[in-house]
């Protein structure tokens, strides 16, 4: 077994499930309200994790479980920045 350090968990905000931190995707609302996807996963805020799964993030849109987590108002855009996250074209 190798003696890598432990990989920090953290649970999904749809699925309820704990997995690796680098396989969630963070979403953080800041002191001014503002809502914006963390890939850094350094940011100051309020931190709620998603799974990198299109279903996952659907369903987080059609019940706005991000919006009930951070109390803030999540634009429809970040989900939409999200899929493409997991889909892989991300625009930079």
């Amino acid at each position: 077994m190798s003696t890598s350090k432990k990989q920090p968990l953290r649970k999904c905000v749809v699925t309820k499930e704990m997995f690796p931190k680098k396989s969630l995707i963070r979403v953080v609302r800041n002191k001014e309200g503002e809502v914006f996807v963390d890939e850094t996963g350094k940011k100051n805020g309020r931190g709620a994790y998603v799974s990198k799964d299109e279903g996952v993030i659907e369903t987080a849109r059609t019940k706005n479980i991000l919006s009930t987590h951070l109390n803030a108002k999540v634009d429809s855009s970040l989900y939409d920045e999200l899929l493409s996250i997991v889909k892989g074209n991300k625009s930079e």
